[in-house]
């Protein structure tokens, strides 16, 4: 028996011995693969990421998708427009994921690049494709939609239509302005619903407020012709309230800052547009009656986490409107006594009723060529 005993030992000893030599020779288990985060690009325009408004606007929501999705990004910023087809080209020989166009005047360059790299998503802010306008014939993109873009349009005269209303309802000198940096479909666009909203405050009150600076029928009006030179901003604001003007709309981003000084020293006020600016601007808050907002940062994100959970889908648009809160009219802030509680409540009226489609034409369906062709 103690034989038998002395023959088990060994077995175990052994299997013991053994399964500790198996277990030190195991190879280690690889390392986890560190994630490749999601890397978007964004180019800006010429009016800069700091335009307090188209570009700025943008860029929050490509904020808020670094913080809530974890994805990278960068942004290059253009100073002129010939250094977008470089931009956007840096961007997709890195390999990043996703690239933003920052609006309509990358729309050649963003249809030239995307074209040569098929498998990178992009995604133009404020246009779509086909692009007949900015887009070279023979480009895809002319007459087609491009199978790896997503555009971002908004019908911005159901906004603009609300502001022109408002503020019809609020010149001492029957008399509002408009200005825009250059005639794109965007920029003319405001134009388009703020003279339709005064025109139908005409039409419910029996008044006669007329716009300066913009003319629906003809299309033509006053421009910088660029969007960064202030001086011009400032200057185009003093011509608007030399004709009579009190209230005044500015559509070329940073360039409409200091005509918010000349609102103050004529005793007018003004009516910001793409966001509220009401924190970025704060040093206009006591002349800044509303702004027109396109909700660009929420667009992008949008389009940001549809490329980030696999949902990115071109040739399609994410389409803004009051219906889906992609535009709308900011709080009137520091203003708010100052505008009729009659006044308020009749903007409130009009905003459900092109809400609910009461109110299908706001400018754009009667004026579709100064629209981009989004009616």
């Amino acid at each position: 028996m103690k034989k038998l005993y002395a023959v088990l030992s060994l077995l175990l000893l052994a299997s013991f011995v053994l399964g500790g030599c198996a277990k030190a020779t195991e190879e280690p288990a690889p390392p986890e693969p560190t994630p490749v985060p999601f890397r978007v690009g964004f180019v800006t325009d010429t009016g800069g990421i700091d335009d307090k408004s188209f570009n700025t606007a943008q860029w929050l929501g490509v904020e808020r998708a670094i913080e809530e999705l974890g994805v990278e990004a960068q942004f290059i910023q253009s100073d002129e427009a010939s250094q977008y087809v470089p931009n956007l080209t840096e961007f997709a020989s890195q390999g990043y994921d996703l690239i933003i166009g920052s609006g309509w005047a990358l729309g050649g360059a963003l249809a030239e690049v995307a074209n040569q790299y098929p498998d990178i998503m992009f995604t133009i802010v404020d246009s779509s494709y086909p692009n007949p306008f900015g887009v070279p014939e023979g480009v895809i993109g002319q007459a087609e939609c491009i199978p790896n873009v997503m555009g971002q349009v908004f019908k911005t005269d159901q906004a603009a239509f609300l502001a022109g209303y408002l503020a019809a309802g609020m010149t001492q000198t029957n008399k509002i302005g408009y200005f825009g940096g250059a005639p794109y479909p965007t920029v003319t666009i405001f134009g388009v619903g703020f003279q339709a909203g005064m025109e139908h405050y005409n039409s419910v009150h029996g008044t006669a407020v007329v716009l300066t600076g913009w003319d629906n029928a003809t299309g033509e009006g006053l421009f910088t012709g660029d969007f960064m030179d202030l001086t011009k901003g400032r200057d185009s604001t003093e011509a608007l309230f030399d004709e009579g003007a009190d209230i005044f709309i500015p559509v070329g981003g940073l360039i409409g800052a200091p005509g918010m000084d000349v609102a103050r020293e004529r005793g007018g006020y003004g009516i910001w547009v793409d966001f509220d600016a009401y924190d970025l601007l704060s040093e206009a808050r006591d002349v800044m009656l509303t702004s027109v907002m396109k909700n660009m940062g929420n667009s992008v994100f949008d389009v940001i986490e549809s490329g980030v959970n696999g949902t990115f889908a071109g040739c399609t648009d994410y389409v803004g409107t009051i219906a889906n809160g992609g535009v709308g009219l900011a709080s009137y802030h520091d203003l708010e006594d100052a505008i009729p509680d009659a006044l308020k409540a009749e903007i409130e009226a009009l905003t459900e009723q092109i809400r609910t489609g009461e109110i299908t034409d706001t400018g754009c369906v009667s004026y579709p060529q100064h629209c981009g062709g989004l009616y």
